[in-house]
């Protein structure tokens, strides 16, 4: 069932307008979804580099993937070019710095389980890296890009790459545990705050990008087991999950529109998971899986 939902969410993602792209690196950023290892360098709990996370990964190794194999960002990577997985988390390739400036040519993923958009988020699980964080760790990469090729060339590589972003679940997450402001309140800082990130990464040359939106978080085991209301999904928090989802799709269009070159895709894992929820006799596990 969980690659059923990977594989759907994918192919939502890689958009004609991406998918026909001539791709030069990918880049990832964002949370659990799509990280592939950032935090076993972490003082974090938040951690999933243990058994029984990777048992169907090759050798059954447990990679710091939140997953039981490959993640999201390894099955979106896989319908573009010659990929076979996500790139290499950045924190561990700062620990191969003679290979560092060969790797990062072909794309990293800074994403970090945890993080969010707001700065402070995730802050219960001790380090994890924000997405303010992780654009400047882009910003390095840049730097190092920019230092092997010429300035026009890792210009070109830059601007053809495709950005990947799976962000905003923790910041919902967390505003659910201590609201501090009301939901709409929530929701106009919570975008504003992802359109500044954009803007950064604009700003640094990225136009690609695709976009995952949060998934139905009122349906996380987690939620529904404290769920006095029968153990079923919740309510609220799938109702500011699509609340979020409708400000990305129009904080997507606007900026699309403002910013010259910009292309996008917006994969709604919400409607995906809801519809598998739903139907699962339509959705068994796949042949290719």
């Amino acid at each position: 069932m969980a690659s059923r939902w990977v594989l759907l969410l994918s192919l939502a993602i890689v958009s004609v307008n991406l998918a026909e792209a001539d791709l030069e690196a990918i880049f990832v950023f964002g949370d659990s979804i799509v990280d592939v290892g950032t935090n076993n360098d972490l003082n974090s709990s938040a951690k999933a580099n243990y058994p029984y996370y990777g048992i169907d990964y090759p050798y059954s190794q447990s990679t710091g993937r939140f997953s039981n194999g490959y993640n999201t960002a390894d099955m979106i990577v896989k319908q573009l070019g010659d990929y076979q997985k996500s790139p290499p988390p950045f924190l561990s390739l700062t620990k191969r710095m003679s290979t560092f400036n060969t790797t990062v040519l072909r794309g990293v993923n800074f994403a970090s389980a945890g993080s969010g958009i707001f700065h402070e988020t995730g802050q219960k699980f001790g380090e994890v890296i924000p997405l303010g964080l992780q654009i400047q760790q882009f910003t390095t990469v840049q730097a190092n890009i920019t230092a092997v090729l010429s300035p026009d060339k890792a210009q070109r590589l830059i601007s053809n790459s495709l950005y990947i972003i799976s962000v905003g679940s923790n910041d919902l997450f967390d505003y659910q545990e201590k609201p501090t402001v009301p939901p709409e309140t929530l929701l106009i800082n919570l975008t504003e705050a992802y359109c500044n990130h954009l803007k950064d990464l604009y700003n640094l040359g990225a136009r690609k990008f695709a976009v995952i939106g949060v998934p139905p978080i009122g349906c996380v085991p987690a939620v529904r087991a404290h769920n006095t209301s029968g153990g079923g999904c919740q309510e609220e928090m799938n109702e500011l999950a699509r609340a979020f989802y409708n400000a990305t799709e129009n904080l997507l269009l606007e900026f699309s529109i403002a910013f010259n070159g910009v292309k996008y895709s917006l994969g709604n894992s919400y409607a995906i998971t809801m519809n598998i929820i739903h139907n699962p006799r339509a959705n068994r596990r796949h042949p290719f899986f």
